[in-house]
Parts: structure tokens; sequence; C-alpha cells
């Protein structure tokens, strides 16, 4: 079989990374990141195919996450061949089978897609020897073999799971098993075998194998997948499916529904310097250090300290004779945990979750297809944002059952429908929006237009918005 052929990168893009908590959200989590440079998790994924000869990229992502996952190929300046959205998380095996038959339908039927299947999330520090990699695994999914990257540890890690290899044939090894996550004991046992590899959760395929893999251990998952991919609604660049058909797809990881059953899993060796940042450890053991073995991110002071994460988004944080210790300074929440127990940071979201808590879901600053806006104050009966609207782009037409509003141009320009007005409102200037008034806001200029918004009433909660039209499809 050729070896050669062009691959099709499916990017997974969805996940909260909670253990990454005030970092990740649910609403803006780890993927979207800039925790290990100047561009986020996803673009720096998409960043690393540049080395390998490969079709534009398919995504899968929550339906909530669909215009950061745009905005950030975009401003990378990374072409797709289409954004899947996921109505609900179904896990790995469905959101496979669902790009598998996307890319099946974007060849015309032409070509057997060759699938590589990547995490948004993971970091890869020597990138040829990744490339390096695939390309040695490519002959072995050309014949119709599911690859997986078997990941060289470097320690015996317990956070992960494990390969084991079996016989090998050219570059790739049969797989022997798959195993849990271990204890110490059994992760240094492992590593002094030198047949073990983390599972990465990285694979590479032909579309059809998998498909017919899936179809022989788990056929409800993929009658699933075919019928709410079978008439999807294009809306511009997504690519949304049936909501109520896949909400009745099974649950189910790719390694339980097909890689652990096939005989026909291979293992490839990746030695380059992975990692899938699942805590803030992870995170510092790839973070550049200072000589005290801190890593700082924004204004820290530090005085007779070693071995920290400290991460300063807006306040100065300052930081006396610690050791080992976490600190995450954002805008409405602050972390500290020792660096031995960040794996239960997850804890923390999901008591913020169970009170209810809002925390576990956004950031004080909100992106928007439109913009963003910072929700700068908030009292009984009152609230204050600062909101960013990009050149050319409109809210939607709404009004509010129990708010009204008032706007205070700081900077550009806004064009206002105000009821049955439509008025220019230029910097310095404000205009004010009664309760019940349909209204809309759209910068028709060049520049950002920035604004101050004042909201008083007896509830401020985003859901009372009755939108009339809108350019993003929300409801």
């Amino acid at each position: 079989m050729n070896s050669n052929v062009v691959i099709t990168p499916v990017i997974m893009a969805g996940g909260t990374g909670s253990r990454l908590w005030p970092l990740s959200r649910e609403l803006y989590p780890k993927q979207f990141l800039n925790v290990t440079g100047d561009m986020s998790m996803l673009q720096q994924t998409a960043a690393r195919l540049s080395n390998l000869e490969h079709f534009a990229p398919i995504l899968i992502c929550n339906e909530e996450h669909r215009f950061i996952a745009a905005e950030q190929m975009r401003l990378g300046g990374f072409s797709h061949s289409g954004i899947i959205l996921e109505p609900v998380g179904r896990n790995t095996a469905p959101a496979i089978a669902l790009a598998a038959l996307q890319a099946i339908k974007n060849s015309n039927g032409e070509d057997d897609p060759l699938l590589l299947v990547l995490a948004a999330d993971h970091v890869i520090e020597n990138e040829s020897a990744f490339v390096d990699s695939i390309k040695k695994a490519q002959k072995a999914a050309c014949d119709g073999k599911l690859v997986t990257f078997g990941i060289v540890p470097s320690s015996p890690e317990t956070g992960y799971g494990y390969i084991k290899a079996g016989i090998k044939s050219g570059d790739s090894f049969s797989v022997s098993e798959f195993v849990e996550k271990p204890d110490l004991a059994t992760a240094k046992r492992y590593l002094e075998t030198n047949e073990y590899y983390w599972n990465s959760g990285m694979f590479i395929f032909k579309a059809s194998r998998y498909l017919e893999e899936l179809a022989k251990f788990e056929p409800d998952i993929l009658d699933v997948c075919k019928q709410a991919i079978a008439t999807p609604l294009q809306d511009a660049e997504f690519i949304r499916i049936d909501a109520a058909v896949f909400d009745n797809c099974p649950n189910e990881s790719i390694d339980y529904a097909v890689m652990e059953r096939t005989d026909s899993a291979m293992v490839v060796p990746m030695d380059a310097g992975w990692s899938d940042v699942g805590s803030f450890s992870a995170l510092w053991d790839v973070s550049k250090k200072d000589n005290n073995q801190n890593v700082i991110k924004g204004d820290v002071i530090t005085v007779d300290s070693t071995n920290n994460y400290i991460f300063s988004g807006n306040k100065l944080v300052s930081t006396v004779g610690i050791d080992n210790l976490v600190v995450i300074e954002t805008k409405d929440a602050i972390l500290v945990a020792s660096k031995d127990k960040v794996q239960d940071v997850k804890s923390i979201v999901s008591k913020l979750h169970k009170a209810g808590r809002t925390e576990q879901k956004l950031h004080r600053e909100v992106y928007r297809p439109w913009g963003k806006y910072d929700s700068i104050d908030c009292g009984a009966r009152d609230q204050v944002k600062r909101i960013t609207v990009k050149p050319g782009e409109k809210l939607s037409i709404q009004k509010h059952h129990h708010r009204s509003e008032h706007w205070v141009v700081v900077s550009g320009t806004a064009r206002v429908l105000n009821g049955d007005r439509t008025i220019i409102v230029t910097e310095n200037e404000s205009t004010y929006i009664p309760l019940g008034t349909v209204h809309a806001l759209e910068n028709p200029g060049k520049i950002p237009l920035e604004m101050i918004e004042v909201q008083t009433g007896s509830y401020l909660g985003e859901d009372d918005i009755v939108r009339f039209e809108d350019r993003y499809g929300r409801s």
C-alpha cells in the first residue's frame, strides 16, 4: 500500500480541563489557553502539522465552544475543512466516528481518508520527533492497521494509562495489552521492562477501517453517528448534527470501544517531549523555570520561594518562603494548592458546580463571537460591564424583561437600535435603553468599540435575553 497518502488530521477540541481551574473554565477550557507559549494549545496543535503533507484538518468541539475554536483558527492563519459541533459530549469513539464519516463525505467517495487523530490540549516539545513517528506509522495504517502512538515514558507516571508492546513489525509493534493507570510500584516495574508506553490518545488509521471495527464491536455507536450526520445543517464553517439523535449515542472511549478489542491494533513509539498537561504539576514540568525552579507568569515577586508555579493574571502576586506550591490569580478567583495535590483541583470545580456558582463555568471576562465583556462590578440590583465589540460586528436584536441599560461609549463608534430609532453614539456620549425596549448594538467603524454598560433591575442574569434576530445563530 502507498504510505505516502495525504493525511486528514482530526483535532478533538472537547473537554473542560477542570484540573487547570481557575485558568480553565467550562466555557473556556485549557485547549484555548496560552499556557505554554504565545499560541493557544489548539493553535499549537494546528501549527505542528506544518511539516506533514496533509489536508485541512477537521475539528470536533462542543457547541458552546464553536466561536472560540473558529476564531483561534482564523487568528492563527490555519484553515480547516469543517468544525463538527457536538450538542452533547459522548466521549472519543463517537466523536472520531463523526469525523471519519465527514472525511469520507469530503473526499466525495474518491479516497479512503487516512485520519490522524490528535487532541487539541497536548504539548509536544520535539516536533521533528513527532513528525518522524507519524511517518513511521503511516505504512501500518495504510495496510489497514489501527495505530496508536505510545509515549516513551520518562518517569513512573501514575496519571497515565499504559500500552504494552508485543511483536515488532517494521517500525511498529502489535499491542499486547492496554492497562489502566497503575500504582507507583507497578509504574516503576513498567518503566524497568522497556515494554510499556504511556497511552497518548493519538491515532492514525484509515477512516473505513475504524468504521469497520466500530461496526463490529459497537454497532449502536456507528448507527447513531450515521443518522446524526446524515443530513447535517451547514452553518457557515460549522457542521451541526442532529442533536435529538446524537443524544441517544452510547458514551464510550475509542480505547474501550475499539482499540482494546480489535486484533488490528498497533503501537508506534514516540519520544517527543509529550505531555497532556493534565494538571498544574504537569504544566510546571514543561514550563521554563527560574534559578529557584519557580515558573513565573505575570506580575510576580518572590522571596526565598522555590519549586512553585505562580500565575498572576491581573494583580501583583508576592510570595515569601513557600515551596512546592501552585498559586493562581485570575480576575475572579485565587487558587493555592500543594503541587503534589493538584490532581484534586477538580474537586473544587465539583463543589462550585454543586453550589451553583458561575466561577466553574465562566471567567469574569467572557468572549463572544462579536467581541467580549468583562463584569467589572455586580450588586443586588446593578451590574457594570466593560464591553468590546470588534469592527463590523453586531450583537443580536433583543430585549430584556427585568433590566434597563445605560451605555457610555469610551472609544470608537456605536450604531444603536433603540426602540424605533437608530442612532450613532460616539466617544464620551451615551444612550439609555429602557426595560422592555427592543435594541441592538453594532460597531460600524474600523477600530474596536469600547463601552461601559450599567444594568439596573430586579434580575441581571444572562438568560434574561429575548432574541429576535442574531447573525451567529443563537436562540
